[in-house]
């Protein structure tokens, strides 16, 4: 009878263990996947713009004289055209402010701008220019009536025919700042300041990139809202003008 009870005692104790661990396993889990959903919560997922393959809930952009649009080997490659070229979002609406914007693009041929980015701040339009007249103007049209070449976002870099350059655009409350890979090249501030485009983009409304007597390739378009904190964040200042583009490494 001893050895029995024994026995009996030794089974239960075992399998409450089994019982402790299997609560304590799921407890983990729980405290786990809050962690996780919480992280979520403070860090927006983007959202793509190209699915690699098609034009879906893009059109091109009817300027008058654009060159052609196709996706080829999972690039979106705009035709220099007599003068413009794009695609203007027509799928479901965007932010319109405390967002985000990234895209890859790449001037294929010409000599002036490979990415025209039309986007809003609230009900106004706005657009990054990247190589702008001539080659080499960065910057942002138009505040107070002037354009990208002529007001305070004005500078100048070199960019190499051929090359992929990552832009991403940040637009809040505060104002507006903008990267070329990790160099930032816009910060400005928006409160109090007539914010408009010119005229001759105003097709790409409300969500557009061109090109101007260039042809330019497109490999990545995103979007995300901000988080709060990244909303209120104070701008950072822009890198000095005279500090050149980071070299591409050799493939």
């Amino acid at each position: 009878m001893p050895r029995l009870n024994n026995f009996v005692n030794a089974v239960t104790f075992k399998r409450r263990s089994i019982l402790m661990l299997a609560f304590a396993i799921a407890a983990t889990s729980a405290v786990f996947s809050s962690v996780q959903t919480v992280s979520a919560a403070k860090d927006p997922t983007w959202k793509s713009l190209f699915d690699g393959k098609t034009l879906k809930n893009w059109t091109s952009t009817n300027f008058g004289g654009e060159g052609d649009v196709a996706v080829k080997d999972g690039v979106i490659v705009m035709q220099q055209g007599s003068d413009m070229t794009g695609i203007t979002w027509t799928g479901e609406d965007l932010p319109k402010m405390n967002y985000e914007v990234v895209v890859r693009a790449q001037r294929i041929e010409g000599n002036d701008f490979f990415c025209g980015l039309t986007f809003e701040i609230n009900e106004d339009p706005c657009s990054l220019i990247i190589g702008g007249w001539g080659g080499g103007v960065v910057g942002i049209s138009s505040l107070d009536g002037l354009d990208a070449a002529n007001n305070e976002t004005a500078r100048y870099e070199s960019f190499e025919s051929g090359e992929w350059y990552t832009i991403r655009l940040r637009v809040s409350e505060l104002g507006l700042m903008a990267w070329i890979d990790e160099k930032q090249v816009v910060s400005v501030a928006t409160k109090g300041k007539k914010i408009s485009i010119r005229g001759e983009v105003e097709p790409s409304r409300p969500f557009g990139i061109s090109c101007f007597a260039t042809t330019a390739g497109l490999k990545e378009i995103k979007v995300r809202p901000l988080s709060a904190e990244e909303a209120k964040a104070p701008l950072t200042p822009a890198e000095d003008n005279r500090t050149p583009l980071p070299k591409k490494k050799k493939k």
